[in-house]
């Protein structure tokens, strides 16, 4: 678990997690120096800190640290955020049993809205992990596009030795890192499991400035990992999809919310118009439109 200053929110985490049957062999935090008293509540759970200073912080890079360090005879590992509560204690068992088909090389579960969610996110939710489950593997991008590579590291498993083939975690990417290595993994002919029983409580109530820096450092990942939009395809099919989607969704639940929803998708699509065309923009520009500062340092 990546960490820092998790907030109010830890103390229901750690529970989540020591209620879980079988229990982790092993957890790790990886901590990014916080300084909200969170690292007390985290030992007196019983989890190994492991430090990481702030600056150095990367999606990818600092997760494949955590991975470079476990033992050797650990076999599947689980990457949560500091902001996904385990709906259940057999969560993480229900999502290691994706692994009982061999050609599977990652498991996601389920996201579904906190209670305090708004209609927005919780709609985002709704949309992106459905009551179903399913196996996708390379023949399925011809059907699904971009869509057939999405995974999250909000709760998610990984057979290491899979992981390993394929290089681990990129320490190049802005964001992705976990869409980035499903791609990878299903171009070498495994298989990514979305297993719909795995309940995780995880959502975000983002401000339009948030929604925005994350949609330009979307764009930005577009255009410097463009191989995954030729292999794949582009995300303009399945935003449209999302788009009638929550205007439905809205209609019924939440219709004052509508006016923002569209200037919500407006942003979205300006903030990832830059973040595609990002090489022309001077670097202090690119820092102030980004949600991850540190990349650009």
């Amino acid at each position: 678990m990546p960490t820092y200053n998790p907030g109010p929110l830890w103390v229901d985490f750690l529970a989540s997690l020591q209620a879980q049957t079988p229990t982790p062999a092993h957890c790790w935090v990886l901590d990014s120096e916080s300084n909200d008293g969170s690292l007390a509540k985290t030992a007196q759970a019983g989890m190994v800190v492991h430090p990481v200073e702030r600056k150095h912080f990367n999606h990818g890079g600092t997760r494949q640290w955590g991975i470079d360090r476990l033992p050797a005879e650990v076999e599947f590992v689980v990457f949560l955020t500091q902001d996904a509560v385990l709906a259940d204690p057999q969560a993480i068992g229900r999502l290691l049993s994706g692994f009982a088909d061999p050609e599977v090389a990652a498991v996601y579960g389920r996201q579904v809205p906190h209670p305090q969610a708004s209609a927005i996110a919780a709609h985002a939710r709704h949309f992106n992990y459905p009551e179903q489950s399913q196996t996708r593997r390379w023949s399925d991008k011809e059907r699904l596009g971009i869509k057939a590579c999405f995974l999250s590291n909000a709760f998610a498993a990984y057979r290491l030795s899979a992981l390993r083939e394929v290089g681990g975690f990129s320490s190049r990417v802005i964001v992705g890192e976990d869409t980035h290595l499903a791609a990878r993994l299903l171009q070498k002919g495994h298989a990514i499991r979305y297993e719909a029983q795995a309940l995780v409580y995880h959502s975000h109530n983002y401000s339009l400035t948030s929604e925005f820096a994350r949609y330009f450092d979307t764009g930005v990942f577009h255009h410097d990992e463009n191989w995954m939009i030729r292999d794949f395809g582009k995300a303009g099919r399945e935003g449209l999809r999302f788009l009638k989607s929550e205007i439905r969704f809205l209609v019924r639940n939440a219709p004052w919310r509508l006016p923002e929803a569209l200037l919500r998708t407006a942003l979205k699509a300006l903030a990832y118009r830059l973040g595609c065309t990002h090489t022309r923009w001077p670097l202090a520009l690119k820092k102030q439109l980004s949600m991850h500062k540190g990349f650009w340092a």
